[in-house]
């Protein structure tokens, strides 16, 4: 039998693992980021008349460039930020995923270096390596904090063409202030005009505005977005950023032909019909999360303060313990693997309390 190793494969994918988390069937999931709430019965009855209405034209191509998907997206942006955003600086993908895979595409590649601070999302340097280009991660200060000196530290020594920055992170649930990003991308000019991209996958969950409003006057700063967490959208896989509109040419460039289906945009857009019921449920996992992060305090734990919907927390001897033991409870967090620590989404009430307890049964046990 022939072993990955066996294979042609290029030298800076050997000896690397794919990305993915557990997808155990197990009472209680809180490892993926996903939003605990089903599609609302508005959202079904739309879309399922929606994709009725297209059915029958299935059997051509969807709209290339998804102009109305755009549009809609660009109005979302603009009402929930007080920042005025067209559609001809919006794109749209399979998943923000393959929205940072087409910028690396597009501004990375062989001979090009791209900067993130871990840790981070983990699909950053994965993608990197994919389209050829160098990773370089640098490092956060001890409390996952992101020093602007630190960060325009690392700019200087590498060079880099491409800059992602989190806000929030991810695995940490930390936000950027302003001021850091605006020295990340002055210094990014400074040395080399290279592209900065904000990941803001979970900015409708943060208690700090959208760093939206810095794209003007900054063509090489790009903001991305999803539908999958705030929306409950994950299973669309709709990616999105906002940029100057010479970036979105770029990306014309080296886009699939017909990359979005109709049936993804036509999902997309019956979401952002419901954008109200929808984030409605934002707020409600804006108040669980807060209530994860008190009660793990109150257990003695260390949390860090959280702009997403999800909590790292620890810390503990051996983390990989402490998740097999809320595994053996019915419980599946993430291990990230930072030594010490653990992520676990905010789910419904119910499933929160179930996380609870269940941690403060494991916690009970080791001290005896």
């Amino acid at each position: 039998m022939t072993r990955l190793e066996d294979l042609p494969i290029r030298d800076e994918l050997r000896g690397k693992k794919p990305y993915g988390a557990p997808q155990l069937d197990v009472p209680v999931r809180l490892n993926t980021n996903e939003n605990p709430y089903p599609a609302p019965d508005r959202l079904v009855q739309r879309l399922t008349a929606d994709i009725a209405a297209v059915a029958r034209d299935l059997n051509r191509y969807p709209d290339r460039d998804a102009v109305r998907l755009r549009t809609e997206l660009a109005r979302y942006l603009s009402d929930t930020t007080g920042h005025v955003v067209t559609y001809e600086q919006v794109w749209a993908a399979n998943g923000s995923n393959e929205v940072l895979q087409q910028l690396l595409q597009a501004f990375g590649g062989p001979g090009r270096v791209a900067l993130g601070f871990e840790p981070s999302y983990s699909m950053h340097p994965i993608i990197s390596r994919g389209t050829g280009t160098a990773w370089v991660g640098a490092r956060r200060a001890a409390d996952f904090t992101l020093p602007a000196e630190a960060a325009v530290a690392a700019i200087e020594e590498h060079r880099p063409d491409v800059v992602f920055l989190c806000s929030p992170n991810n695995p940490t649930a930390t936000a950027l202030p302003r001021e850091t990003v605006v020295a990340v991308y002055e210094a990014a000019q400074r040395v080399k005009p290279s592209l900065v991209v904000v990941d803001e996958a979970y900015a409708e969950f943060s208690h700090h505005p959208s760093l939206l409003p810095l794209l003007d006057g900054r063509p090489n700063l790009v903001v991305t977005r999803t539908m999958s967490k705030a929306f409950g959208a994950a299973g669309v896989r709709l990616g999105y950023l906002a940029a100057d509109p010479a970036v979105v040419e770029a990306l014309l460039l080296v886009r699939l032909p017909y990359h979005l289906s109709t049936v993804t945009q036509v999902t997309a857009l019956a979401a952002l019909a419901c954008r109200d019921e929808l984030l409605e449920n934002v707020e409600a996992i804006k108040r669980e999360r807060d209530r994860v992060v008190a009660e793990l305090g109150a257990m003695g734990l260390e949390v860090v303060p959280s702009d997403a919907n999800f909590v790292l927390f620890g810390r503990f001897p051996d983390q990989a313990v402490t998740w097999r033991a809320l595994l053996d409870h019915g419980v599946l967090v993430r291990d990230v693997g930072l030594p010490g620590w653990l992520r676990v989404t905010a789910g419904t009430e119910a499933e929160n309390d179930a996380f609870l307890d269940a941690l403060r049964t494991v916690l009970k046990e080791n001290r005896a």
